[in-house]
């Protein structure tokens, strides 16, 4: 039976950007845009392109760059913003125009200073304005996650029946856990009459590190669609990374009903490239692009990837754009690892060798943090094999 496909919209030069420090340029914004089609993502949110005349012009020169997936503009549910993000994103062939507004009591209390009906009919309203442009709308309730579930139905409900073909649920402070997101997702589906006229989007963030989660949980309640970001970028403690969501995907087909259609080879050459253009160093312990993430240094980790890569590996390195495992020689490691080190730099050891050259390594390596192959052939000297 096939599987529905789990749509991946990509915000890293939208909500990424918004990390302190992250902004990029027009040009390094195409470079990253072209990355991810090669990706293959679904979608590409491009910018905000009424936020200044800069995220215009970057919007519009993805929008001409990329001709496989959509393009996508944020915009408030505005005017002025709509019109703004339509023009930007019309050399597109793909094109979306992604419009919000808080449905949170706090946020229509405090920030928007609105009724909850107001706010209904602004939402509607932009829905219909932004169909003026384009058939491919994406409308997001921000604040979902503490919105009231009847309320968010009966918005959900009106916009569909405006013509809104994808509905986002953005947990957009990340305060739901995992069993929360899926129950409230799953029961707000049953409570909107024409849910199966759009596609259920989840952004999560990841405040208190379950972004990644939080998204599989609304992906089990029924969610097609999830908003991610290359390495997790975002505002404050970051999005949904897309490589944790898609690896997390592929690695656990055997429970997870849904597939998508990234080209995973591209994931690491694409973490590498938005780390270097932002500046944001990806921790070394990150899953999937992390330095460490297939790397061993225990000396039975290394023993057993040596001899079955999948002892202490569950996703093959070349799937994700890495060459090979690492097999880090430290004090902690084996006679496994270090023979097998030995051998890739062309020094054959005898069980009897191993032994008097290991009795050195260990001495070597108590006032070293590693060991690299340069020093390797210092060290079996120092085991006088000869003597």
């Amino acid at each position: 039976m096939a599987k529905d496909q789990l749509i991946i919209f990509d915000t890293t030069l939208r909500d990424g950007e918004q990390s302190p420090g992250a902004s990029m340029t027009r040009d390094e914004k195409v470079r990253i845009a072209k990355a991810l089609e090669r990706l293959r993502v679904d979608v590409i949110e491009a910018g905000f392109a009424v936020a200044s005349p800069g995220d215009f012009e970057a919007v519009k020169a993805v929008a001409e760059a990329i001709t496989e997936s959509t393009v996508c503009s944020l915009s408030r549910a505005l005017d002025r913003d709509i019109e703004v993000a339509a023009e930007a994103i019309a050399p597109a062939p793909r094109r979306r125009i992604h419009t919000f507004i808080a449905t949170s009591p706090i946020h229509m209390k405090h920030k928007l200073k609105l009724e909850p009906e107001q706010v209904i009919e602004q939402a509607v309203y932009a829905v219909k304005k932004a169909r003026q442009y384009t058939d491919d709308v994406e409308f997001s309730a921000e604040d979902a996650g503490r919105s009231d579930i009847d309320f968010l139905a009966r918005v959900f409900e009106a916009v569909i029946n405006a013509g809104a073909t994808t509905c986002n649920f953005p947990d957009t402070v990340g305060y739901n856990l995992p069993f929360q997101i899926e129950e409230t997702v799953r029961t707000l589906l049953t409570k909107i009459p024409n849910a199966d006229k759009a596609v259920f989007s989840v952004h999560c963030h990841n405040d208190l590190g379950l972004a990644v989660a939080n998204s599989l949980a609304a992906v089990r309640a029924g969610c097609r669609q999830v908003e991610c970001t290359i390495n997790g970028l975002g505002e404050r403690a970051g999005n949904t990374s897309l490589e944790e969501i898609v690896m997390a995907v592929k690695t656990r087909s055997d429970i997870v009903d849904v597939e998508t259609h990234i080209d995973t080879r591209h994931i690491v050459p694409a973490s590498r490239l938005v780390s270097s253009i932002t500046g944001f160093p990806v921790q070394p312990n990150k899953a999937i692009v992390g330095a460490n993430a297939f790397a061993h240094e225990s000396g039975i980790h290394q023993d057993g990837v040596i001899k079955n890569r999948e002892t202490y590996e569950i996703i093959d390195p070349h799937d994700v754009g890495v060459e090979t495992s690492a097999i880090v020689l430290t004090a902690r490691s084996g006679r496994a690892a270090l023979a097998y080190r030995a051998k890739n730099i062309g020094i054959e050891l005898t069980k009897l060798q191993l032994d008097k050259v290991y009795e050195q390594f260990l001495k070597f390596a108590d006032t070293h943090k590693e060991i690299n192959d340069d020093d390797i052939p210092g060290i079996v000297d120092l085991a006088n094999l000869n003597s």
